[in-house]
C-alpha cells in the first residue's frame, strides 16, 4: 500500500462531512479502521470515504450501528473494496430496504382504517376487525407488524 492511499482523519472528515469525533466513534465500533503513521497519527484508506458515506445513508434509513457493521463486515479490510465487493453487500442492503418499503406501504394503506390494534373503538373496526380477531395474533398493531396479518386475521 502506498502512503498516497492513506488520508488523515481531518481530510476524511472534510470529504465526508462527518465530524472527527464521529469518525473516532465509528472506528471504535469497527466500521472503519485507522492505521498509524510513524508519529502515531491516524491514517485512513481513501476507500473509507465510501464506507462512511454508506454508514451515513444506512443510518438515515434506520439501520443501527450494529446492523451497519454486520453489512460492512462483508467488505475486505486489507484492500480497497471493488465493485463486486460492494455488490455483495448491496444485495443484503436491498433486501432490507425492500422489506422496509413493503412495511411503509402497508402502513400508508392501512393507517386510516384498521391496523389490527384490537381497539374496537372505531365504528369501522367492526368491519375490519370483527370480534377483535387481531387480538388472537398478539398485542399491538398486528396488521402492520405482520406482513400477512390481515390475511391471518381473516382465517381466524
Amino acid at each position: 500500500m502506498k502512503t498516497t492511499d492513506l488520508i488523515p482523519i481531518g481530510q476524511l472528515a472534510a470529504r465526508t462531512g462527518v465530524s472527527v469525533s464521529a469518525i473516532r466513534f465509528y472506528e471504535d465500533k469497527g466500521l472503519i479502521r485507522a492505521m498509524r503513521n510513524a508519529g502515531g497519527q491516524r491514517r485512513f484508506l481513501r476507500s473509507d470515504v465510501r464506507r462512511l458515506s454508506f454508514v451515513m445513508i444506512a443510518q438515515q434509513l434506520g439501520f443501527t450501528v450494529a446492523e451497519i457493521g454486520e453489512l460492512l463486515s462483508g467488505l475486505p479490510r486489507e484492500r480497497t473494496p471493488t465493485k463486486a465487493d460492494w455488490s455483495k453487500i448491496s444485495a443484503q442492503f436491498r433486501e432490507r430496504l425492500d422489506t422496509q418499503i413493503e412495511r411503509l406501504e402497508l402502513m400508508r394503506d392501512r393507517l386510516d382504517v384498521c391496523i389490527g390494534c384490537g381497539c374496537l373503538s372505531l365504528s369501522n373496526c367492526a368491519l375490519y376487525n370483527p370480534e377483535d380477531r387481531a387480538a388472537r395474533l398478539g398485542p399491538g398493531p398486528r396488521y402492520l407488524i405482520e406482513r400477512n396479518g390481515a390475511a391471518k386475521a381473516a382465517e381466524i
